[in-house]
């Protein structure tokens, strides 16, 4: 896995972890941000991932 995919998944790891303790914390409307923001990191993360294995098990 490149250097870069690596860097990605920690980034969208850490959106999700932002997400899931400010949901945990928030109400209204920044509790709905918060947890668009958790699945944003982890459906991107799991992009990510599915991408390296695309290119690296081709069909």
């Amino acid at each position: 896995m490149p250097i870069s995919s690596g860097f990605f998944i920690a980034l969208y790891l850490v959106f999700a972890l932002v997400g899931l303790f400010g949901a945990a914390r928030a109400d209204g409307y920044l509790y709905a941000f918060a947890l668009m923001l958790m699945a944003f990191g982890v459906l991107m993360g799991l992009s990510v991932i599915k991408r390296h294995y695309d290119a690296t098990h081709p069909h």
